[in-house]
């Protein structure tokens, strides 16, 4: 996909005075680099989560007929599939096997494990930063049957990699991902515009259909966003998840650092 057109100066980097991201608040430590922001170039960041994770009820996930302690090997991508998962064996009073291996993307996952499982008796593996690392655990243990919670967006990245391996995997869809009511934001007009994901886009044209980008500048994480964007009709201005800006965070900097320079240099700390 080519890279969006650079727009002219004046219209890039307007001054900014207020940015809303698409998702929930973050920790205080997470927060900590956009108090940053506000207080570094004298702005407002708010958060409004675009979407929101809603777990399948027992009902729901029974007519799967899908059970977990069929497969001797689960693989995990997010904490919120370790808790949906361990959630609905519990509803349905499903005990997996100690000899239950787990394949989580990232020691963080593998850590968060431990609110669930005794990690003496359990095998657990983890990747540095995605599924992807674990292709050399998986590929010595391709005789255990696998076992993928996910969302009703399915996992791409996932299915993709055992396909490669040749090795099988059952998807089971544990959670789903819905709209959040933003009636709130009706009348209310940002300067920027920060998305994460496809969906968080999908979210905003459901309930406002006839959005206008107008001035506002469009920040969005990923290929994924930028792609919804750019087929939405609009424009983007600041890309994040690149080596010049890993985060949002760092991408807002860059971008305030020339939008709001008079503000720094008028001492505004």
């Amino acid at each position: 996909m080519s890279a969006p057109a650079i727009p002219a100066p004046e219209e890039t980097y307007k001054r900014v005075y207020n940015i809303l991201i698409s998702q929930a608040a973050p920790s205080p430590i997470q927060r900590q680099p956009y108090e940053e922001l506000e207080k570094r170039y004298g702005v407002r960041i708010d958060f409004v989560p675009f979407v929101q994770i809603e777990g399948l009820t027992e009902k729901e996930y029974r007519k799967n007929r899908i059970y977990p302690h069929d497969y001797t090997a689960i693989v995990f991508t997010s904490r919120t599939a370790v808790d949906h998962f361990f959630r609905l064996c519990g509803e349905l009073r499903i005990k997996m096997s100690e000899e239950t291996r787990y394949f989580c993307a990232t020691e963080a996952i593998a850590n968060y494990l431990q609110k669930f499982i005794n990690f003496r008796k359990r095998r657990v593996f983890s990747g540095e930063r995605s599924i992807a690392d674990l292709r050399p655990y998986i590929l010595r243990h391709k005789g255990e049957r696998f076992f993928l919670p996910c969302s009703d967006q399915g996992n791409p990245e996932v299915t993709q990699l055992f396909a490669e391996m040749k090795i099988p995997i059952q998807e089971a869809v544990m959670y789903r991902t819905v709209n959040t009511d933003l009636s709130g934001l009706k009348d209310i007009k940002y300067d920027i515009i920060a998305f994460f994901s496809a969906l968080e886009i999908k979210s905003m044209f459901d309930q406002f259909p006839d959005f206008k980008q107008e001035d506002r500048r469009i920040c969005v994480f990923g290929k994924a966003a930028q792609k919804a964007v750019e087929e939405s009709g609009l424009k983007v201005n600041i890309l994040a998840g690149t080596p010049e800006a890993p985060s949002i965070a760092v991408a807002l900097e860059n971008y305030l650092k020339i939008s709001n320079k008079d503000v720094v240099n008028n001492g505004a700390r």
